[in-house]
């Protein structure tokens, strides 16, 4: 099995790259179990219903035009956002997927978040949508 670190993350935001200010990330697909249990059922009984897909993003805060400020505010609640995950920068293929989130919504926006003499964070929540998951 092979083992990597994560060290050139590609992090793409309505086609915005702000890969460089990324310092973690989580993309958590889940599946809602639906119960079917009878009553002479002497356990419960459940079917996959519905993915979910949420998670957040944590950046380095950066105010300039075209960077995570800028990309991120008009995008809280408003129309939906396409967010493209891939864990390396590098050539899309079947041991480096890419990720694409469309239509999700940006549900949590921390613009200014820290404690004096900290790097200046910001994290981004977002919630639902469609994910695809690509190999070539």
């Amino acid at each position: 099995m092979a083992k990597f670190v994560y060290d050139n993350v590609s992090v793409t935001v309505n086609s915005v790259d702000l890969s460089d200010h990324v310092e973690s990330l989580v993309l958590d697909v889940s599946v809602s179990e639906v119960n079917v249990s009878c009553m002479s059922d002497a356990f419960d009984q459940g079917l996959p219903g519905r993915k979910k897909v949420t998670g957040s993003i944590n950046f380095y805060q950066d105010f300039a035009a075209s960077e995570i400020d800028a990309t991120i505010y008009p995008l809280l609640g408003a129309a939906p956002t396409t967010i493209v995950f891939r864990a390396d920068a590098g050539s899309v293929s079947s041991t480096n997927p890419t990720y694409t989130l469309s239509s999700t919504v940006l549900t949590g926006y921390e613009a200014i978040s820290g404690t004096y003499g900290d790097a200046a964070m910001s994290t981004v929540s977002f919630s639902s949508g469609t994910l695809a998951r690509t190999t070539s």
